[in-house]
């Protein structure tokens, strides 16, 4: 899962990308307003944590930014601004939730995790799609009765194929989602086929079906089951 941290504070910016990225998520940051809305702009992420006092510009700015791009990022406004009408604007505006500062990084990784799974699993903390179970709080997941043990990428990139069943994948699109931003200095995306190859191997494997496809010269695309 992929993150973008819009945050002035330094320090703080850093402690939080520290965190997350232990727990498992790819984060970028973005020091200011301009900085902020060439990322929104060139690529989407699981959840934007948006500041509202910016250096160079509004947060509120970004998040109108955001929602007249039609972009389905999931927003959680962070500020020292703990003022009710601060609150009820940015969650009139589409924010998805509002944490003030302080705040303890364990609560923030609750509610980034409340937010992608509300956006992409109605809220629930399992996926079941026929033979296959996916438990989001543990990360683990089942073919059956057998238990599939994936990288931590491989798991990132099945809730991906799931979160987007149905729709066809490139395979930069892929690379930016495991990579972020860094994908573009990649010479090439080849770390995309290997970790998918697998992925689809250890699932085949453990008795699940061929439900993620190959689309030669397109990408890949996970078909739900008949």
């Amino acid at each position: 899962m992929k993150v973008l941290i819009i945050e002035d504070e330094a320090e703080l910016a850093k402690s939080m990308a520290e965190y997350l990225s232990a727990e498992g998520y790819i984060c970028e940051q973005a020091h200011g307003f301009n900085a902020a809305i060439e990322k929104i702009g060139v690529y989407d992420y699981d959840c934007i944590l948006l500041d509202i006092m910016l250096p160079d510009g509004s947060g509120l700015q970004l998040l109108d930014e955001l929602r007249q791009q039609n972009k389905q990022d999931g927003v959680i406004i962070i500020s020292a601004k703990d003022a009710l009408d601060d609150k009820i604007k940015g969650l009139k505006m589409g924010a998805d939730d509002y944490l003030a500062k302080p705040f303890h990084l364990s609560e923030l990784t609750a509610r980034i995790f409340s937010v992608i799974r509300r956006k992409q699993f109605s809220n629930a903390n399992t996926i079941s799609l026929q033979e296959l179970q996916i438990d989001l709080l543990a990360k683990s997941v089942r073919v059956n009765d057998t238990v599939v043990p994936l990288t931590k990428k491989e798991f990132d990139l099945l809730i991906y194929f799931i979160g987007n069943r149905n729709r066809v994948i490139s395979k930069s699109t892929l690379a930016e989602h495991l990579s972020g931003d860094f994908a573009d200095m990649l010479d090439n995306h080849d770390f995309v086929y290997a970790h998918v190859k697998n992925l689809k191997k250890k699932l085949h494997e453990a008795g699940c079906g061929h439900y993620l496809k190959t689309l030669y010269g397109s990408g890949y695309k996970w078909t739900d089951p008949a």
